[in-house]
């Protein structure tokens, strides 16, 4: 590429052959290599690797040699060619075979025959449950339990397979005869037999695969997404992070245990944490109640909910697997039924169902400490299902106004609610003259984990739960067995009264109601949630950050009083400041720890920039929309039909590129622009077929959010679309900047506009 050339209209042009190659050959090695002077091939196509790290003229790296595979070679440098005045380069390639990097793994199936359930329906409907009843309640649910396992095990059958890393989805049981007799002829010598044994083969890998397109092309036409994306991984050899099996042991499950368990606290009494602000909304309990009827369940609950189970849910401790829940409700819920009364009448949770197997998930790849395996808690679906019944009996207690900056878990609210209010209070308060927003985002380690159930049961009983779902839900947290498993290895069980498991149904909910009294002590601040995510906003006006800091350390004391683990080093900070003369403030400190402040963070799931520019945002995006291009250039290969093609990429392209799209595509450059939209031209011209372009999703998704706020009086942002007098149109936003004027609640009200006066 010449140095005095068009760099962008090159890169666009290389772009287009090297689109034109992955589409023709999806699963083969792409080496472009070249003389690129300033242009960096990175910047249309993110998710290739340059390899060449080293100088190859005088001090620059000119020349370079980009794969779509990660580690492929190792640029090694050499003496010049004649009177070439580039280095030479030498690429040994250091890509490690999947056969070679990973071994063959044995595991034991449980095997479903095709009149199983069947037969489990005639056992249980046959049976009589009386003959299980007992006085102690934990005994009578897990003699119920061991009863169904038992039952399970007699129609079910156990056999060992080998998976090995590179077999492809294609590859049955058929296949692999056939590959055998083809070896067999081939050693035999018989030269009439091999050749018709080949034949054999041939014909049957053409059969399976024509089978395998058949599976996927009806996933898609079900919008089954998980099966989907199942098959995907299998074509491309895609595996996401795993831990080798070299480093599992019994001793490290035990070691990540005992790291779960690190929050138990040995006195649940915190009489350090001061009681939960009252809300006005709930009415003050009488100083004498009346008698509160218990929650009860009815059967016709019971078995709706069985009959919502996934079936494909792993099943928990108690080893019944959702399929069966699913296949058999009509036969448990009765028995289901008595067990989830006598529970909630108790207010006594059987530890058979709050038991949980804890799987460790790595965060990132190579694992270097125990904390980058994230717990993930394996409860019984029995249990999954009596929490959802609990959970709509606790929705139905809460008042609708209840804590209204908590974004997560909740009807009619999204991540994109959270940033886009955060953004507009931020942006609104830069109007001011002498203004800059510093905004601080709080990370907690193990939130969920360090709930004290004394201190949450104090928070519902203000809210106005009633005392026999307080104590239940105290039953639910305390006395929990806990065991984790690794590999082959199971620890041994801790029981742990501390923290609500991730995983369970409930736990999301519990954790909102434990930080609902998480607020702003002063007007110019704001706190937005979602979930364990919290963000602090401090608007600072002439360089008075008295309120911000006074709402910090407000935040770290009521941490501390709520046993939440602050974590510092992970805890940022970005200060938005657009004036001229502008200062360095002052570094913010937390229990002593100086607070990193940065210019880029990953903001629930969107990079936010301190200038509120979106490119590094849109370059994550395009790195991993191309990545997906991969898959669909697979699927086409595969002869899928367009309406299917098509199907893929509204549900796995589309839906990355246009996440959260109406709080920053109206902000966005006309050039970031121009790369969004040649992934979607790039998709285009693989599936054949015309794409909505961004910019009309950007405005059908801005109308539709309008409404629903508009239609919910008690979301924040509703106050802000304020109706006319005439009815006919919303009030704008007076804007001074493009800031403000671009971002979504302005632009939301200006679509609403142009609509309803289309209309």
């Amino acid at each position: 590429m010449l140095f005095d050339a068009n760099t962008n209209k090159a890169l666009s042009l290389l772009l287009n052959i090297i689109n034109e190659h992955q589409r023709a050959h999806p699963d083969g090695v792409h080496v472009i290599a070249g003389d690129f002077n300033r242009a960096n091939l990175k910047t249309v196509l993110p998710n290739f690797y340059q390899h060449v790290k080293c100088a190859t003229r005088g001090e620059n790296t000119l020349d370079h040699v980009y794969t779509n595979i990660k580690h492929a070679y190792r640029a090694i440098p050499l003496p010049h060619l004649g009177q070439s005045d580039h280095l030479s380069l030498l690429l040994p390639p250091t890509y490690t075979p999947l056969r070679r990097s990973r071994r063959p793994i044995t595991k034991t199936i449980t095997t479903w025959p095709d009149d199983a359930l069947s037969r489990l329906q005639d056992c249980f409907e046959q049976t009589d449950w009386n003959l299980f009843h007992h006085q102690e309640l934990e005994t009578h649910t897990s003699t119920v339990l061991d009863y169904v396992k038992f039952c399970i095990g007699n129609v079910t059958v156990d056999k060992s397979i080998r998976v090995f890393p590179n077999q492809k989805p294609w590859m049955t049981t058929q296949v692999c005869k056939l590959l055998k007799a083809r070896d067999a002829a081939f050693r035999s010598g018989d030269r009439a037999l091999y050749r018709a044994a080949r034949a054999d083969l041939r014909k049957g890998v053409k059969k399976a695969k024509l089978d395998h397109r058949r599976i996927i092309e009806a996933h898609l036409s079900s919008n089954n997404t998980r099966e989907v994306w199942k098959g995907i991984h299998d074509i491309t050899n895609y595996r996401g992070c795993q831990v080798t099996a070299d480093h599992l042991s019994a001793a490290l499950a035990e070691e990540l245990n005992n790291y779960f368990a690190r929050f138990e606290a040995p006195n649940q009494q915190n009489s350090a944490a001061p009681p939960p602000p009252s809300i006005p909304s709930c009415s003050t309990p009488p100083s004498s109640p009346s008698p509160v009827m218990p929650l009860t369940v009815t059967e016709d609950d019971v078995r709706k909910a069985l009959l919502a189970v996934n079936p494909r849910k792993a099943a928990g401790p108690d080893g019944v697997p959702g399929k069966v829940l699913r296949a058999c409700a009509p036969q448990l819920a009765p028995i289901l039924t008595e067990i989830f009364n006598l529970s909630l009448a108790q207010a006594v949770i059987p530890s058979c169902l709050k038991s949980a197997t804890i799987i460790p998930v790595p965060k990132k790849s190579p694992i270097s400490s125990l904390n980058d395996y994230r717990p993930v808690a394996l409860t019984p679906v029995i249990m999954k299902c009596f929490e959802r019944l609990v959970l709509q009996h606790i929705n139905d207690h809460l008042p609708p106004d209840l804590d209204p900056h908590q974004f997560a878990y909740r009807t009619n609210r999204s991540t994109e609610d959270a940033i886009a209010l955060a953004l507009h209070a931020a942006l609104s308060h830069l109007e001011e003259q002498q203004s800059y927003v510093r905004m601080l985002f709080v990370d907690y380690s193990s939130a969920f984990n360090t709930i004290i159930p004394d201190i949450l049961i104090r928070k519902l009983d203000t809210i106005g739960l009633p005392p026999l779902t307080c104590a239940w839900i105290k039953d639910f947290l305390t006395d929990r067995p806990q065991a984790v498993r690794l590999g082959p290895h199971l620890s041994p069980t801790r029981t742990l009264s501390t923290g609500s498991p991730q995983g369970c149904v409930l736990s999301p909910l519990l954790y909102c109601l434990y930080t609902y009294d998480c607020s702003p002590q002063h007007d110019s601040n704001l706190i937005v949630k979602f979930a364990d995510d919290t963000t602090v906003v401090g608007l600072i006006s002439k360089g008075d950050e008295a309120a911000y800091r006074e709402e910090v350390l407000k935040l770290a004391a009521w941490c501390s009083d709520n046993n939440l683990a602050l974590n510092t080093k992970k805890t940022k900070e970005i200060i938005v400041d657009f004036r001229r003369h502008s200062t360095d403030p002052a570094p913010l400190y937390i229990n002593g720890e100086r607070v990193e402040r940065v210019h880029t963070f990953r903001f629930l799931g969107v990079v936010l920039s301190n200038n509120i520019s979106w490119t590094e945002n849109i370059t994550e995006v395009i790195k991993k929309a191309q990545q997906r291009l991969h898959f669909l250039r697979v699927l086409r290969k595969h002869n899928l039909d367009p309406s299917l093609l098509t199907t893929f990429y509204r549900t796995s392209i589309e839906s990355l590129l246009t996440y959260c799209i109406t709080v920053w595509y109206g902000s966005c450059t006309m050039a970031d622009r121009e790369r969004l939209q040649r992934v979607v031209k790039a998709a285009q011209r693989i599936i054949g077929s015309p794409l909505p372009s961004l910019s009309d999703i950007y405005s059908s998704r801005c109308l539709g959010r309008a409404g629903k706020i508009i239609k919910d009086s008690s979301h924040p942002g509703s106050g802000l679309f304020d109706l006319l007098p005439s009815g006919r149109r919303y009030r704008c936003i007076r804007s001074r900047t493009n800031r403000l004027k671009n971002s979504f609640f302005p632009k939301a009200i200006t679509i609403l506009n142009s609509h309803m006066h289309g209309h």
